[in-house]
């Protein structure tokens, strides 16, 4: 599966509506304000409650205006990049990757969650399913997130392969959901029989008391393996990039502003990171036929 299915009518809408925008400003406005997006793993009301706080920190440490723009789905946010339509993205591993190829290598990752170094998915499924491993998964219902979703499909995938399992094959139906919240929600409902996605926000979700152990369950955590990153393109002046990365790198949990942007993005503190650290993903990808 080629990455340009992953594109679909909506959206080129977004990115066409991000391109009409952008043509709108002036020269002096592109110049003056650092325009942030992220891939949209969440509904929209929590993406801009979520980088609300860091935008006005970069506010701060840039001394420009820092603008949030959400997308419609994870390809618009490599689109928006790819085509200098925004200055910095936060991208999954494999949106990073994909975002990498499609530009010819002038996507820069700078910055990652420490976390980010050990990520994990997690399958879950509903109490009493019977459902215990990842063979028993054949013939489910099995939902993930979206189809460009690091942890919600490509290393879930991955590792249902190297299981010796194909979910296109081996499974009763194959779901895609969107977004992580709203897999959880797929479980919950009773929709699908069993679903992968990020660690992180099945963790939150358990934290604040949105999902209990009577709605759904882990019965499988894979291995870890590199994820999210902040990345900018390569043409973006080198002491820019530098001026962005050390401010990502200078946010202090210990602060009360940092504390707020850290635990918003549910991070210990931000680290460099280096394309290199993202080979594994992309070897992943074209093994599991979604980057060719």
């Amino acid at each position: 599966m080629a990455y340009f299915s992953f594109q679909n009518f909506k959206s080129l809408l977004s990115v066409a509506a991000l391109t009409a925008a952008t043509a709108l400003t002036s020269t002096s406005y592109a110049q003056t304000i650092f325009r942030v997006t992220t891939i949209p793993e969440e509904a929209a009301t929590e993406q801009t409650r979520k980088f609300g706080p860091i935008v006005k920190y970069l506010e701060s440490k840039l001394g420009q205006k820092v603008e949030f723009i959400p997308v419609s789905d994870y390809p618009a946010a490599v689109e928006a990049l790819v085509n200098k339509q925004v200055d910095m993205v936060w991208f999954g591993g494999f949106t990073f990757v994909q975002a990498s190829v499609r530009s010819g290598g002038k996507i820069v990752p700078i910055a990652q969650r420490e976390e980010d170094t050990k990520f994990q998915s997690v399958f879950i499924t509903k109490p009493g399913s019977g459902i215990k491993t990842l063979a028993d998964l054949k013939g489910k219902q099995v939902s993930f997130g979206s189809q460009s979703s690091t942890s919600g499909h490509l290393m879930p995938r991955s590792f249902l392969l190297d299981a010796k399992i194909d979910p296109d094959k081996d499974f009763k139906r194959v779901a895609y959901s969107g977004a992580h919240d709203a897999t959880i929600a797929s479980v919950v409902s009773g929709k699908v029989d069993a679903a992968a996605l990020d660690i992180t926000v099945w963790n939150k979700f358990v934290k604040e008391g949105k999902v209990s152990d009577k709605d759904a369950v882990v019965f499988f955590s894979t291995p870890g393996y590199f994820n999210y990153n902040w990345s900018v393109h390569a043409d973006m002046p080198a002491a820019q990039r530098e001026r962005v990365k050390k401010a990502l790198l200078d946010i202090d949990p210990k602060t009360p502003e940092g504390k707020e942007i850290l635990d918003l993005n549910r991070a210990t503190k931000y680290i460099a990171t280096v394309p290199e650290n993202y080979r594994g993903i992309e070897a992943a990808a074209r093994s599991a036929g979604l980057l060719k």
